[in-house]
């Protein structure tokens, strides 16, 4: 195998085995994501798949005696001749230079909405408890009780009953 297509080979065999599928899985919510995600998963998997069986075999070599013994000499040394003077241009990665630095930065952007997802989801999750909180102790509060966690409800209340306001 050429060198250029053993790195190809590598580096896909790499990415396979750094990639966390299950991790990725348990983050998405919506079900047109988890096929979407399934698409890919798979897609990526038939790419490696092939990559490993195909690129990754060298040829097996010619037995040019046995084609000697048959066919004659001058011709297989011909055929030899040719096919060893033919050259396979050498892989020359022109893409991924011009796409790594745009990489990079979409997962420097991933990495930060991913921060702020997290930010948003705890305190989310924070005022999910305060509102169960709430519905428990609902039943049994007192206005002031209430108040006293809502000053701002209790400051608009006084001020529409000192402006004389009742909502009609």
């Amino acid at each position: 195998m050429s060198g250029a297509g053993k790195k190809v080979v590598d580096v896909a065999f790499k990415a396979s085995k750094s990639i966390d599928w299950d991790g990725m899985a348990k983050m998405i919510v919506t079900d047109e994501a988890r096929k979407e995600f399934s698409s890919l998963r798979r897609a990526f998997e038939e790419v490696n798949s092939t990559l490993q069986t195909k690129f990754s075999q060298e040829p097996e070599p010619i037995d040019w005696e046995y084609y000697r013994k048959g066919l004659g000499s001058r011709i297989v040394d011909s055929y030899k001749e040719y096919y060893e003077s033919v050259e396979i241009p050498k892989f020359v990665d022109k893409t991924t230079p011009e796409y790594k630095p745009k990489f990079d930065a979409l997962l420097v952007e991933l990495k930060e909405a991913e921060q702020k997802s997290l930010k948003e989801s705890e305190r989310l999750e924070k005022e999910i408890a305060d509102v169960q909180d709430l519905k428990k102790k609902l039943s049994t509060m007192t206005a002031d009780e209430y108040f006293e966690k809502h000053p701002e409800l209790k400051k608009k209340f006084d001020d529409e009953i000192r402006n004389d306001y009742w909502g009609y």
